[in-house]
């Protein structure tokens, strides 16, 4: 990927996790504003459905699109700030799953899956305490996103609904950054042996990894 689509990428975010702040302290109750902070995200993660040839995602997509029309057109739902958590306690909980998932017996890790693909692509050897490494992995990401289910609900509880804003677009965000950059530089120290494998080739081979499976059916 361009760097320039990098930078116009992380831009985007930084305008919605600002933009979705401001909505919430500000505007938090009014009907148009549910569409702006659930559209463009309903939206994206329809792209990468059908990027990805999830019809699944794409159908969960098109029915909460049609509920967020609804919500719109009757003019925003009571309690707006309730809401807004359990969207955010909701999307944690599916990525939770969608990793732990992988971890019952038979099946790939995800993150094993992801790195068995980025090291084919680059004809480096895929060995097996990389797999090791991979499961171990793929267990820390499901608890990560669990913990901020958890976080998420105790500010909500016993903080001020500005301090659950912030939390939510931009630590959210952040810690999800820090974790996945974090983990690359200390694989890397603790684990010298470990082909090396640019951030870039394991976003660029996690853009590839739904294409590349349904050709492998």
């Amino acid at each position: 990927m361009p760097g320039w689509r990098i930078a116009a990428a992380a831009a985007a975010l930084l305008g919605y996790a600002l933009l979705g702040h401001w909505l919430m302290l500000n505007a938090a109750a009014e009907p148009w504003a549910v569409a702006a902070l659930f559209g463009p995200l309903l939206v994206a993660v329809a792209g990468m459905g059908w990027h990805r040839r999830q019809w699944a995602t794409l159908a969960a997509c098109a029915g909460l699109l049609v509920l967020l029309a609804v919500i719109v057109w009757r003019g925003g739902v009571r309690d707006m700030q309730r809401m807004y958590v359990l969207q955010h306690g909701a999307i944690h909980l599916a990525l939770a799953w969608s990793f732990a998932l992988t971890l019952r017996e038979g099946a790939k890790p995800l993150i094993t899956l992801l790195a068995e693909g980025v090291h084919r692509k680059l004809n480096q050897d895929f060995t097996p305490a990389m797999h090791t490494y991979t499961r171990a992995l793929t267990g820390v990401w499901a608890g990560y996103f669990m913990g901020m289910v958890a976080l998420s609900a105790l500010i909500y509880l016993l903080a001020p609904w500005s301090w659950w804003s912030v939390f939510c677009n931009l630590l959210t965000p952040l810690a999800a950054g820090a974790l996945f950059v974090g983990e690359h530089l200390l694989r890397y120290h603790r684990h010298p042996e470990f082909a090396r494998v640019s951030l870039r080739a394991a976003f660029e081979a996690y853009q590839h990894s739904g294409t590349s499976r349904e050709g492998g059916r």
